[in-house]
């Protein structure tokens, strides 16, 4: 039983509560971190991309003995229909440069790592153990955590929630309302072996160098999603996610969907070969700026997923869950050392922080991209990727019709389907929203 006061309890044991963790214990704060896996990455068995700059910023040196899979030198972004994709890809070699700006990894090893790194700061991390729910005092301000161990409550001068996109404690403890289905996607994703002399000859590398995929259009059957897949060292990371209420509405199972998703004409040759030996399905926060939650309260913050720290449009989220991770650990320490309050007045710095980072910005800027893009998902994940693949096919196909003769079919088959009247009202939509 653990009978001590901490400066600070931090609720799971992902990338911002690792980043919180270590930033405070690294600083001389008593930091308990609680974790419901039996360690660190435990529940995250596949792969994801790891963006430096947000780790360099807690960890500089990281690169001597972190667990990396490959950087990536190339992007490719695919609008797709059943049968072809038209894509646009960017590689230099300049991401081959000493310090490379974004890399694969595998979440198991590269939590593990990180976690040991928190516990080297000196943090106590508590695996296998629920929240049960926030401890309040009189006053209704958060001071400790129940847990499902027997025994008395743990006891903070704050308690950090990076508990994930459901944000369970939270919501048992009133502090938010339960996730709407509409801002959050269900992604299931498989891990794919190959030789490592495989994926290099099939992408193109050499070297620990990789490539991203990221792929949108019929794939994902009229629901809002996207599709994706990555090269790791000797695997490639397969996966497709859609809007929890699509899902809900369709009939297409989560793995329906990714099986067809690597039966495509442009995938399944990126995939020949390999044994498939891992397979999860997980949560993704998608509702972006409109959907994040009440971050900050009388003894509590909020960072990670649970705050819906996700940039749907660019794809990145691990970066988002470290930096704020990050910051709620700056503010706790600056509010420690003056020896202030951990009220929900003085901890509204942490919002102050926030604002001023890429991570608000980001998520300001993008605010009515989710709306937009599940309101006319028949139209963007529809008709405009068919639309697109037909122009292709059009253009490119040397059969005798003179180009002219080409570009104006290209333009009747565009206004018949979807209409000038309805293309501009989609474009004056999107460039709304991308703000």
């Amino acid at each position: 039983m653990i009978d001590e006061k901490f400066d600070a309890i931090v609720v799971g044991a992902g990338p911002s509560g690792n980043a919180a963790a270590l930033v405070m214990a690294r600083e001389g704060l008593n930091v308990l971190q609680i974790e419901r896996g039996e360690y660190s990455g435990s529940k995250n068995v596949q792969g994801a991309i790891l963006y430096a700059d947000a780790l360099e910023q807690i960890i500089p040196d990281f690169r001597e003995d972190a667990p990396l899979e490959r950087h990536v030198i190339e992007q490719r972004m695919w609008t797709m229909d059943d049968r072809s994709h038209t894509g646009m890809h960017y590689r230099s070699d300049d991401f081959n440069e000493d310090k490379p700006n974004r890399y694969t990894i595998l979440r198991a090893q590269f939590d593990k790592w990180f976690s040991a790194k928190v516990r080297e700061a000196g943090a106590l991390l508590l695996c296998e153990t629920t929240v049960t729910e926030l401890v309040r005092d009189l006053k209704g301000k958060v001071i400790g955590v129940q847990t499902d161990r027997q025994g008395a409550p743990i006891m903070a001068d704050i308690v950090v929630l990076a508990e994930g996109v459901n944000g369970l404690v939270g919501q048992r403890s009133g502090l938010r309302e339960e996730v709407s289905p509409d801002s959050v996607a269900l992604a299931v994703k498989e891990m794919h072996f190959l030789p490592r002399e495989v994926v290099e000859a099939r992408f193109n590398l050499k070297g620990n160098e990789g490539v991203v995929i990221e792929a949108m259009g019929t794939i994902t059957k009229g629901m809002t999603g996207t599709g994706f897949l990555y090269t790791n060292e000797e695997s490639i990371s397969v996966g497709i996610g859609c809007i929890v209420s699509d899902m809900t509405e369709s009939e297409v199972t989560p793995y329906e969907l990714l099986d067809a998703f690597k039966k495509h004409p442009s995938i399944r040759p990126l995939l020949e070969g390999s044994e498939c030996k891992e397979y999860a399905a997980h949560l993704i926060p998608e509702g972006g700026y409109n959907a994040i939650p009440k971050l900050h309260g009388d003894g509590w913050l909020v960072v990670g997923d649970a705050g819906q720290f996700v940039n749907a449009v660019h794809r990145e989220g691990s970066n988002l869950a470290m930096t704020t991770g990050r910051l709620a650990a700056e503010t706790v320490i600056e509010l420690h050392r003056k020896r202030e309050e951990m009220s929900e007045a003085n901890l509204k710095r942490y919002l102050a922080r926030l604002e001023d980072t890429f991570v608000m910005k980001d998520l300001k800027k993008y605010k009515g991209i989710p709306a937009l893009l599940h309101g006319n998902k028949g139209n963007f994940f529809g008709t405009y990727p068919q639309l697109i693949s037909q122009a292709m096919q059009t253009w490119f196909r040397v059969d005798g019709v003179d180009k002219k003769s080409k570009e104006k079919a290209i333009m009747k088959n565009f206004r018949e389907t979807r209409t000038l009247r309805g293309m501009l009202g989609d474009a004056f939509k999107l460039a709304r929203a991308w703000r």
